[in-house]
């Protein structure tokens, strides 16, 4: 298993407090291989991607979480996408933007989808929160308010080569002798582990010795820290799913473009892949047959 590229949750022995953390590198450049985005939506990207690994590690399901920001601002859409293990990919579309860009000129006024599309129908989800606060860490925390009523505290951070995230959330009530604990206690507790995010910086954060940090910030007869699942970089595009896009539009878009262009290609954002579809692909696409022709172009 890579060791730098996982998600691992950790736990307070002695209070009921939990978290997770995640740093990925070879994933995170894998991600933007075939991507060329300016400095300030790179590290918003990175800084989602941490986001939307670090909310599936707190969930149990089978399928995917799409984190998706959508507002005003220079980064019109940015979507994240994980699924239940931990395979990962993402896209933005933005406008000219210049290095020193900051977070609420990215964003501008918009929201935040969270949306959990599980095998298991009674697991999927869909949450809506405005763009909040000046980071996407901050928008991350209004979501816990308001969807799940937990106090929780988000940092994230990205370069070019590592991003990193981790998330604390207070968990009333759980846990042997967390039970014995008062309310007083807990609110100790707690103060104390928010203050150990806050004084965490994004440099300290970038750096792989995950284990070592939590131990500075908690002390090492509380924490405890997982072994963690590997996150890597996948797309899950193909030439079915492109198809089936191609029939939504309907077969008279489709000729028509067809008719103008001599082909229709298709090339997914996540991954820039393009694949073709010919005038006979097309009629294929819409008399039921099989598709024809490779998986894509070169």
């Amino acid at each position: 298993m890579s060791q730098t590229d996982l998600v691992r949750r950790f736990v307070l022995d002695r209070h009921p407090i939990r978290g997770h953390a995640v740093r990925l590198s070879q994933s995170w450049i894998s991600l933007r291989e075939h991507q060329d985005y300016p400095p300030a939506v790179q590290h918003l990207l990175g800084e989602a991607v941490g986001a939307v690994v670090l909310l599936a590690a707190t969930l149990k399901f089978d399928g995917v979480l799409t984190l998706q920001m959508q507002g005003k601002g220079l980064v019109s859409l940015l979507v994240a996408q994980c699924t239940h293990d931990f395979k990962v990919r993402a896209m933005a579309r933005h406008d000219p933007i210049g290095d020193e860009a900051g977070f609420r000129s990215l964003a501008g006024e918009g929201q935040i989808v969270v949306t959990v599309e599980a095998a298991d129908r009674a697991s999927s989800y869909q949450g809506v929160v405005p763009i909040a606060g000046n980071s996407l860490a901050e928008s991350l925390e209004a979501y816990f308010r308001q969807s799940e009523q937990l106090p929780t505290r988000v940092l994230l951070a990205a370069s070019s080569g590592v991003l990193a995230g981790m998330l604390v959330q207070r968990i009333p009530g759980e846990g042997g002798t967390q039970a014995q604990l008062d309310e007083a206690a807990q609110e100790s507790a707690w103060q104390k582990a928010d203050a150990a995010m806050s004084g965490l910086t994004r440099g300290q954060l970038l750096e792989d010795d995950v284990e070592q940090r939590l131990v500075d910030m908690f002390g090492v007869d509380e924490v405890r820290v997982f072994s963690g699942h590997e996150v890597k970089f996948e797309c899950r595009c193909s030439r079915e799913r492109v198809a089936n896009v191609l029939r939504s539009l309907g077969v008279e878009e489709v000729r028509s473009v067809i008719a103008e262009q001599g082909a229709c290609t298709v090339t997914c954002e996540f991954c820039q892949k393009p694949y073709k579809f010919d005038a006979i692909d097309v009629e294929h696409l819409f008399d039921g047959s099989a598709p024809r022709g490779s998986d894509t172009i070169n």
